[in-house]
């Protein structure tokens, strides 16, 4: 389902070289200002290179929402570990403009994502998210995730501790 305020030319398209700029821009803002990332130091587009190496257009995607050439939010799906057990379940993520938010450009990219994902060999997706963000776990409990753990204070960001909550589901 699209929220009615999602603008109606919004483009999804799978993440490119030259959107890494924007990408980083975009994430940089919430490691800056918002506990939802625990990464505390802003990214160059160079020291963001190995995250954009992960991305190999199977198991591994990102996914870009673009308005008016724009690129107003992304959505990836990255390893969930390393050992190679876990080569089939990946962690997933979304990251919105922040003067995007709240018109489902979320939810329009996560369709696409699991869309994507389910011609993938992907058995589960893992999403940790660091509470409070309500809009998040929201989002997340609309495409099935659960629950599975709670760990608390494990983060500390802007001189406080942060609870993290691991949700699944399955693709």
């Amino acid at each position: 389902m699209v929220d009615s305020q999602t603008p109606q030319r919004l483009l999804l398209r799978a993440a490119r070289r030259n959107d890494l700029g924007a990408l980083t821009a975009l994430y940089n803002h919430y490691v800056l200002t918002s506990h939802c990332t625990f990464d505390i130091e802003s990214f160059t587009e160079q020291s963001r290179m190995p995250w954009w190496s992960i991305f190999d257009g199977e198991r591994y995607l990102c996914l870009t929402a673009l308005e008016n050439d724009r690129l107003v939010g992304y959505a990836c799906s990255t390893p969930f570990k390393s050992k190679a057990a876990y080569a089939t379940s990946v962690e997933v993520s979304v990251y919105i403009a922040a003067d995007h938010g709240g018109r489902g450009i979320g939810q329009r990219l996560y369709t696409e994502l699991f869309a994507q994902l389910a011609d993938a060999d992907v058995h589960r997706a893992y999403a940790g998210i660091a509470l409070p963000n309500e809009p998040s776990l929201a989002l997340h409990a609309a495409f099935d995730f659960v629950e599975v753990s709670r760990f608390t204070e494990v983060g500390r960001k802007f001189d406080r501790y942060w609870d993290v909550a691991w949700l699944e589901r399955s693709c």
